[in-house]
């Protein structure tokens, strides 16, 4: 109820502000000049509304606001995590949640390992012609299989009619779960359940342990929930069911004893001087193996079994409710999902904390009694041009491609399409030549630098000047930039690190709060600090605002923004570092790290200068752009 209220009044307090900030700016004289830094001057009612902001993202982003007025949601989404986690293993199977079937990915992959397999035996200078003749019979013997198993006509009728039996419990299922009295319960079993599901606990951190625990209630409180834990639980039997299932046949079952036999008697046979051959055949045994253990069935065979399930999940999905827009609009980035015996949080809601839980943990470690725990650097690389082009564009391209991607047909054959062949090309799984690319510990701190750097300047470059020509944004935004400017970067590394990982995503994003804040305040400074008569001048000569934004607040700015891009250049080296120091495994900061702990100080004094000489680069090449293409600098 507390956290309602609070939403209430701060969605009130932004919608009041706003309209009376506007009602300001209409009536002021000073407006009519623009770019008059008078504009830039804020008021309490944009620092409320900025401030408001801020708590109000904070309560959104952190589910706290679903917490308040759904209590029961992350219960009720547990359930339905549930359903989905036992759905999961057999959507697999199909082209739902996949591109293709199951069966057609296997049998590419072990088609894929065979030809490996079969040239390496042919191009193997280690074993004879007769061992050589051998093991490619045996090669093919094993590729032979996949076509008994591919084979409608050769499908075991005890397979077909388990198959058949299993999509008719979905079918049935389907039925049930519609029903409102789906699953019977009976008073005591509600009872029961009921004082189980209270003794749990609630949602969010418990309240009485020092440290921050998210729990999210697993055993179903509401009608709703206990409907979507009944069905998990069937469709885990059936899941179990189905996949305690082999396609193995007769002729299936004969092949692959004889190639089980025959690998057991060409080992027997090669003597120590013929490891390579024995190598081999242990291989092809392993291909055999996989082919075993896998799920391969004919393409039409499940056919019944997809269209159960794709029912199923539509029918799961209209029995939410209103509950799929709670979760859509309530639970931003992420949901409850449900893994094993236990729920949890995904998305923003795990990673920030509950400000509603925040205030209790507060207050619990105000008591003295409590407290807090009782008081080679650098080388190129020959890459492959379709590693680069399969990283740099996205693989749903291929989605959007007209047609579906291939499926094997009965022989065991994949034949590609022209869908597949662009997925192959967005992935990257095709050759062309290579070239050198720069790789190692320089290489990779000098690009997080480069890239923190310019995200910060493409971002807080516009923010500022905005900021510095308009009350509303620097009202809007000073209390959000004036609330992380001063914290050092390295308070935000373990928090950044801990969400975003040690790799390079974390770290450059800190590097970009470190460019941004600076940036903001540069080009702010910049845009503010034109002078009125440049202003005027421009008026009188009938230029329009974006005239007078391009040719003289930007020119104007330049200085302060490029002098601003030396300053983050150095917090940003010093930050990167530390922060490689922290939590890295690659770059300058990483080495230097584990340089200390071995006591290199050769290295140590190799990445001093390093550093020194990077940054010195850095500052010298923006002296001589500024001296070069900002002649006005200091002139007036």
């Amino acid at each position: 109820m507390f956290t309602q209220i609070i939403t209430f009044l701060i969605i009130v307090a932004i919608i009041g502000c706003i309209m009376y900030g506007r009602k300001l700016i209409r009536t002021e004289k000073v407006d009519a000049v623009f770019g008059n830094p008078e504009r830039a001057k804020g008021g309490t009612h944009w620092i409320i509304v900025g401030s408001s902001v801020i708590l109000l993202t904070w309560l959104y982003y952190s589910w706290d606001i679903a917490k308040s007025f759904y209590p029961q949601s992350a219960n009720e989404l547990c359930q339905v995590g549930k359903v989905n986690d036992s759905l999961l293993s057999l959507k697999y199977l199909f082209p739902i949640e996949e591109r293709e079937f199951k069966s057609t990915s296997i049998i590419k992959a072990e088609n894929k390992n065979i030809t490996k397999l079969k040239n390496e035996i042919k191009n193997s200078s280690e074993i004879s012609e007769q061992h050589r003749t051998i093991l490619l019979g045996l090669i093919d013997k094993t590729k032979s299989t996949i076509p008994l198993l591919t084979n409608e006509a050769l499908l075991d009728n005890q397979t077909k009619v388990k198959i058949f039996e299993l999509a008719g419990k979905i079918d049935q299922l389907s039925a049930e779960f519609q029903k409102k009295d789906y699953p019977y319960e009976s008073s005591e079993q509600r009872n029961k359940r009921l004082i189980d599901a209270q003794a749990e606990g609630g949602w969010g951190a418990s309240g009485t342990a020092v440290e921050n625990t998210v729990e999210v209630p697993t055993i179903p409180k509401t009608d709703k929930g206990l409907k979507f834990d009944a069905a998990a639980q069937e469709l885990k039997v059936i899941s179990d069911e189905f996949f305690k299932l082999r396609n193995h046949n007769f002729q299936y079952k004969s092949v692959m004893k004889e190639i089980k036999d025959d690998v057991k008697t060409f080992r027997k046979e090669a003597n120590d001087s013929e490891e390579v051959a024995s190598t081999l055949a242990k291989d092809v045994l392993k291909i055999a193996r996989r082919i075993e253990y896998a799920s391969i069935f004919p393409p039409k065979t499940l056919n019944d079994l997809q269209g159960a399930i794709i029912s199923f999940d539509k029918v799961q999905k209209k029995e939410q409710g209103s509950l799929k827009y709670v979760d859509m609009f309530l639970f931003p980035a992420g949901t409850i999902v449900s893994s094993g015996p236990n729920c949890s949080e995904q998305g923003s809601g795990r990673w920030l904390p509950k400000p509603s839980d925040t205030l209790d943990k507060f207050i619990l470690l105000s008591k003295p009694s409590v407290g807090f725990k009782n008081i080679p650097l650098l080388w190129f690389e020959m890459m492959d041009v379709s590693q680069i082009v399969g990283f740099i564009l996205p693989d749903w391209i291929a989605d959007f491609v007209p047609g579906k991607y291939p499926v094997h047909n009965e022989s065991g054959v994949v034949e590609p399409n022209f869908k597949s062949k662009v997925l192959s090309v967005v992935t990257g799984e095709f050759k062309l030549f290579k070239i050198p690319v720069p790789m190692g510990h320089i290489w990779d701190s000098f690009l997080r630098v480069l890239l923190g750097l310019v995200i910060g300047i493409i971002l807080g470059v516009p923010l500022g000047l905005f900021m510095g020509l308009n009350r509303f944004a620097k009202g809007f935004f000073d209390p959000l930039i004036e609330l992380y400017r001063p914290v050092p970067p390295l308070a935000w590394a373990p928090l950044i690190i801990s969400v975003l990982g040690i790799d390079n995503v974390g770290k450059v994003f800190l590097l970009f709060m470190v460019s941004f804040s600076i940036m903001i305040i540069s080009a702010r400074a910049g845009a503010s600090g034109t002078q009125l008569s440049k202003i005027h001048a421009s008026h009188s000569l009938g230029a329009s605002k974006w005239q007078i934004l391009r040719y003289v607040i930007f020119p104007n700015s330049l200085p302060e923004i490029l002098t601003g891009v030396r300053v983050a250049i150095g917090m940003c080296w010093g930050t990167l570092v530390a922060a490689e120091f922290l939590a890295g495994t690659t770059g300058i900061g990483f080495v230097e790290n584990v340089a200390k702990k071995y006591f290199q100080y050769e290295v140590i004094w190799i990445t001093i200068f390093v550093m020194g000489m990077l940054g010195l680069l850095f500052d010298v090449t923006l002296r001589k752009l500024i001296d070069k293409y900002i002649p006005w600098r200091g002139k007036g």
